[in-house]
């Protein structure tokens, strides 16, 4: 049987959301107060949350180790500052593919290490496969997971074990890793933060702002449901018919439909079939997408990779391949119709 390798300081520093690297970050004594004192981390962290926000990954790991993992925290700390769930949602998604590449280069045994820090019942595999994992993590992340290939009547299985290579399970744990960050991150406010961080926590949030509102200007005024991105119409269709919808699926369609021209009114008239509809709820939820309350911001909905995370992604086309935000593709279609017209 193949022995295990420990973590070491080098691991934690490549892999800062881990249980252990939590602990030597407590052992470094960061805090709030010091953040923008020390320089190379105040700039490591930076530099993660913007390549999060530009290129959904968290940018070249700095040689400093106690930097490089001082980093992480203080980046959590910026995203958290900067009071954005789009933000939130997307440095989870940009920690968690920046792993899933570094994994895919590891010993089976580290992945195996990194893999328990999940609490995961894993072990070395056999029938061709490098890994046995129990089915309950199976299932829990390849719930996102499309495709036939993810389907657990298409795994081998013995004893609640599934049987896996390396590369799925990899993407497994990026699934992990994901909503890991998240929770740590489901953190409404911090309090008596230093003004240099709130100066650049509103940074980082006019920077998201441009990526989420690249799409919209000049967006066509007359709605044709005809240009619909096919995962819209699937959430519109389900509306339709008072299907239930998840969180992040009705919060899609609003706020996609809200940028497109659909008025609030129009929008609460949709929901009024759904069975848990609560008119004073669902008024406010509408307005406050569509910035008519709260701090006045119009919300966009997300963009694909995030839909696709979240299982809201479904039916895609050819023009989906060549696309990454849903508005993106209602104006592309719209003008390919009007051309052909």
């Amino acid at each position: 049987m193949q022995v295990e390798p420990a973590l070491s300081s080098e691991d934690f520093a490549k892999y800062p959301f881990l249980k252990k690297a939590s602990k030597q970050i407590e052992e470094l004594q960061f805090t709030i107060g010091t953040l923008s004192s020390e320089e190379p981390v105040f700039d490591r962290a930076q530099e993660r949350v913007e390549k999060a926000i530009l290129e959904v990954n968290t940018g070249e790991a700095v040689r400093d180790r106690r930097a490089e993992i001082s980093s992480f925290a203080a980046a959590l700390i910026l995203v958290i500052a900067t009071k954005n769930s789009w933000i939130k949602k997307r440095y989870a998604l940009a920690v968690a593919k920046t792993t899933h590449g570094q994994l895919l280069g590891e010993s089976k045994g580290k992945i195996s290490a990194i893999a328990r820090d999940f609490d995961w019942d894993i072990c070395e595999g056999s029938v061709g496969k490098d890994f046995r994992i129990g089915f309950n993590f199976y299932l829990k992340n390849a719930a996102h997971m499309h495709g036939s290939e993810w389907k657990l009547v298409n795994q081998i299985m013995d004893k609640g074990m599934v049987y896996l290579n390396k590369d799925k399970v990899v993407r497994l744990l990026q699934e992990e890793v994901k909503d890991r960050v998240e929770k740590r991150l489901d953190v409404s406010e911090i309090k008596n933060l230093p003004e240099e961080i709130t100066l650049i926590a509103e940074a980082l949030l006019r920077l998201a702002q441009e990526i989420m509102g690249q799409e919209i200007e000049e967006m066509p005024r007359v709605v044709v449901q005809a240009a619909f991105p096919p995962c819209i119409n699937a959430l519109y269709s389900d509306a339709a018919q008072a299907h239930h919808l998840s969180h992040i699926g009705r919060f899609t369609l609003t706020s996609f439909l809200v940028n497109i021209g659909m008025t609030p009114e129009g929008l609460n008239d949709m929901f009024k079939t759904f069975s848990d509809y609560n008119e004073r709820l669902t008024r406010y939820q509408i307005e406050h997408i569509a910035g008519e309350r709260g701090s006045g911001t119009k919300y966009i909905c997300p963009q694909c990779s995030v839909l696709q995370t979240h299982s809201v992604c479904r039916n895609r086309d050819e023009l989906c391949h060549r696309i990454y935000h849903p508005l993106q593709y209602y104006k592309r279609k719209q003008k390919t119709m009007s051309k052909v017209e």
